[in-house]
């Protein structure tokens, strides 16, 4: 038997280019290029050569997860936000088709890659849609690049990635390192994976778990010093929580990675111009799990948000 991502992969691609988007590479810098679905309307052609239109619908960005690149995190979302906003689905450096030669990628790397991209594509003012490692990603370009983010949403997120906040996960979900949780090398591994991903995991049969394995987790070595690098011990960890950003966190109600009580510190720490909801029986990967809900709420979310846009 095939592998069964081989043909689920290429599905799903094709699925998204006909809500719309198109896969483009863009050079950020010599050796380090970034694979980014955009709007096919945006692309166009001057003297044989590929030039990019501004957006002409406000401009969404999706962030995607640890676990999954980004059209695989969020194409179940794409399909909600096409018709109203223009939607860019970047790959973070190491996933999906985003590469580099440089070394010890940080956090706030990941950030500078990103809005470097969207300078490239004439993007420049965004909402922000962040779940998990994206959401942390989504904080530094807050910070770093105020007049490119306008507002963000969160799911499944922290600020920053302390000491204190991972041992508390690594309890919750029996492992010692996030690497134990998110780079699985077997097949328990995996199915402890998606357990603590979802409120309840659906049915896999284990040949797909096999096939997972073999076509998900690239780029091992590189993937684990992101997670080193991304860990800062607690007296180390930034406290400045001055955001000028509008910022909705959508959590799920179950989520085992950063739990609801967290959420709700955060949201206290941020102040006034963030709001918290949560999405019953949905846990850490909500836009995945419980895909109606999260789309209702985040149409919801970003009319409000990008009506100024």
């Amino acid at each position: 038997m095939g592998n069964v991502f081989m043909v689920l992969i290429p599905l799903v691609h094709a699925l998204v280019k006909l809500a719309g988007l198109t896969p483009q590479t863009i050079e950020i810098e010599p050796g380090t290029l970034m694979n980014i679905w955009v709007p096919k309307n945006i692309v166009t052609k001057s003297d044989g050569k590929t030039v990019y239109l501004p957006p002409t619908k406000p401009a969404v960005v999706l962030l995607h997860s640890f676990a999954l690149d980004g059209i695989l995190t969020w194409f179940l979302q794409v399909f909600a936000l096409t018709k109203d906003y223009s939607v860019y689905v970047p790959d973070f450096l190491f996933f999906g088709g985003s590469i580099t030669d440089k070394h010890h990628i940080s956090s706030s790397f990941q950030a500078e890659f990103v809005a470097k991209g969207l300078e490239k594509l004439k993007v420049d003012k965004v909402t922000l849609v962040g779940l998990s490692y994206g959401g942390i990603v989504g904080f530094k370009m807050a910070k770093l690049y105020p007049q490119l983010v306008k507002s963000m949403v969160l799911s499944g997120t922290v600020i920053e990635l302390t000491e204190s906040i991972s041992h508390d996960s690594y309890k919750r979900n029996g492992v010692s390192s996030w690497s134990d949780l998110v780079l699985p090398t077997t097949l328990e591994e995996l199915k402890r994976m998606f357990s603590a991903g979802f409120h309840k995991v659906p049915w896999i049969p284990d040949f797909v778990y096999r096939d997972m394995l073999e076509t998900m987790f690239s780029n091992r070595k590189e993937k684990k010093e992101l997670l080193e690098e991304l860990v800062v011990s607690d007296k180390d960890a930034s406290f400045d929580t001055n955001y000028p950003q509008t910022i909705q966190l959508l959590w799920g109600a179950n989520d085992k990675f950063f739990d609801l009580g967290l959420a709700t510190s955060m949201k206290t720490q941020l102040g006034e111009k963030t709001t918290l909801e949560s999405i019953k029986d949905a846990g850490h990967l909500a836009p995945i799990e419980q895909s109606s809900a999260y789309n209702k709420r985040l149409k919801c979310v970003l009319e409000r948000m990008t009506k100024d846009q």
